[in-house]
């Protein structure tokens, strides 16, 4: 089996190519170029390098959310393009889920912060139960501070990944009173492969959607959307 995993979910611009025995590519870059400069161009070196032919794949697996609106709808429209094209199924998978995924075997909380801004954190809390990642609270946004309350009120130690960890490591430092760890710098970024190998076991149970299906979840409205709903209440009143 191999599969295609793409994401692009935060500043990260991450894409794999995985089977059931190895990570044959990966490429990751984080750098100040938009997703739809770097995505293609990725794909298009590893398939290159390992001569592999698209057509040959089993699935595509993205990272249908959260996180930026920009960097999703750009993920979810090459996947959906690569699907269409090559009547490929797909695997949605949450970028939160995804992300704790890689932090593979951890025994405590596994708990994924991505900046949402505005002081607010998507994030969802997971574990490991055996070598099956389990959900203790589901994917939303939410305000760090009630974040850290609630990880209080669970009293068990815990793991943090994600972006949201150099924007909020004072507030954690500060409030946040059950035994924390943060991940290494090359864990706490959304990693493709990370993706594509769950995306493995979701093909194995048929958690596939086709490619006409596929949408991204936001979790959230849009800052644009917002500041219009803002700007007509005003008006209004």
């Amino acid at each position: 089996m191999k599969i295609l995993a793409i994401d692009s979910s935060g500043m990260t611009a991450s894409a794999a190519i995985v089977s059931e025995e190895a990570v044959l590519a990966e490429y990751n870059t984080d750098f100040k170029k938009t997703h739809s400069q770097t995505l293609l161009p990725m794909i298009d070196d590893m398939t290159k390098i390992l001569d592999l032919d698209l057509s040959s794949l089993d699935a595509i697996a993205i990272a249908k959310g959260p996180g930026s609106f920009t960097g999703l709808r750009i993920g979810s429209a090459t996947a959906k393009g690569i699907g269409l094209a090559l009547d490929k199924p797909i695997a949605e998978i949450s970028t939160l889920e995804a992300m704790a995924y890689a932090l593979y075997p951890a025994q405590t909380l596994i708990v994924p912060i991505m900046d949402a801004r505005r002081s607010q954190v998507y994030t969802g809390i997971y574990r490991f139960e055996g070598e099956e990642l389990r959900c203790v609270s589901a994917d939303e946004a939410m305000a760090m501070e009630e974040l850290i309350a609630r990880l209080n009120d669970l009293g068990e130690e815990l793991i943090f990944t994600g972006d949201g960890i150099p924007v909020f490591t004072e507030m954690i430092k500060e409030k946040l009173t059950v035994p924390y760890k943060f991940a290494k710098t090359f864990q706490n970024r959304q990693r493709a492969a990370a993706l594509g190998t769950l995306a493995i076991e979701y093909v194995k149970q048929g958690r596939l959607v086709s490619a006409d299906d596929h949408s991204p979840v936001y979790l959230r409205v849009s800052q644009a959307e917002r500041e219009r709903a803002e700007k007509l209440k005003a008006e209004r009143e």
